[in-house]
């Protein structure tokens, strides 16, 4: 199994999803990819396969979650490891709890952002 730097990221300005990031030699364009997804389904697939769509998440063998990236192009599987992932999870957790990601959606900056050039 080949090892690939990968990055996984949480922005508070979009609470509901988590990103991460290929880079380029990971990938099959040689260009660097970020995949986005459910904050709520990476912590779901901490303790128990989740997901039917394109991202797919599992707890793999002792310590490991497995993240799938499922493309046309082919399937891509990341293992993490689950203590660093739980971890992750709780420093999203400090900086929009679960449950308040409502609270941190900028609903009418995104409004007049999509209504500005329509006058």
């Amino acid at each position: 199994m080949e090892t690939v730097p990968v990055t996984l990221r949480y922005d508070s300005r979009d609470p509901f999803a988590v990103r991460i990031d290929f880079p380029a030699p990971a990938t099959l364009e040689n260009s660097d990819i970020t995949w986005v997804f459910g904050r709520e389904l990476l912590a779901a697939g901490v303790s128990a396969p989740t997901g039917v769509g394109d991202v797919r998440v599992r707890p793999y063998g002792y310590d490991r979650t497995a993240l799938e990236f499922h493309a046309p192009e082919g399937v891509a599987v990341v293992h993490l490891r689950t203590g660093e992932l739980r971890r992750f999870l709780r420093r999203a957790q400090g900086a929009v709890p679960w449950g308040r990601e409502h609270l941190y959606l900028h609903l009418d900056h995104g409004l007049a952002e999509l209504l500005r050039d329509s006058y």
